[in-house]
């Protein structure tokens, strides 16, 4: 199987696109597998809803895929932090300080959401 990594624009003073296979690759099969599960209690949710189930039984599988999501989020922070910034470090001092503010931006975002 080829590598098809998706090369977005570098903004100015951003981190160049990671080259070559992403920190997710050596587990890419368990996280189509998780978010397939996730979206499967999604779509149970909507259901629910359809079916005018209690809400506080909805909130109770909605809080279970926000969980299940943030696991997601922080197994890809993981591989991020230990293969493409760390990567980026080996390559210049430059590279890694813009992939740890890469990293440190995106962490901000999931805290905030």
């Amino acid at each position: 199987m080829s590598d098809t990594t998706t090369q977005r624009p570098v903004e100015p003073g951003a981190a160049p696109a990671h080259t070559g296979p992403h920190g997710y690759a050596s587990d890419k099969e368990a996280y189509l597998k998780r978010m397939r599960r996730i979206e499967g209690q999604v779509r149970g949710i909507a259901r629910m809803i359809d079916e005018d189930v209690y809400c506080i039984d909805i909130l109770t599988q909605v809080s279970a895929v926000t969980k299940a999501l943030q696991a997601v989020s922080i197994g890809l922070v993981e591989d991020h932090l230990g293969h493409c910034v760390v990567d980026a470090a080996r390559s210049s001092e430059a590279e890694g300080a813009a992939k740890v503010r890469e990293a440190s931006d995106a962490i901000a975002r999931l805290v905030r959401s």
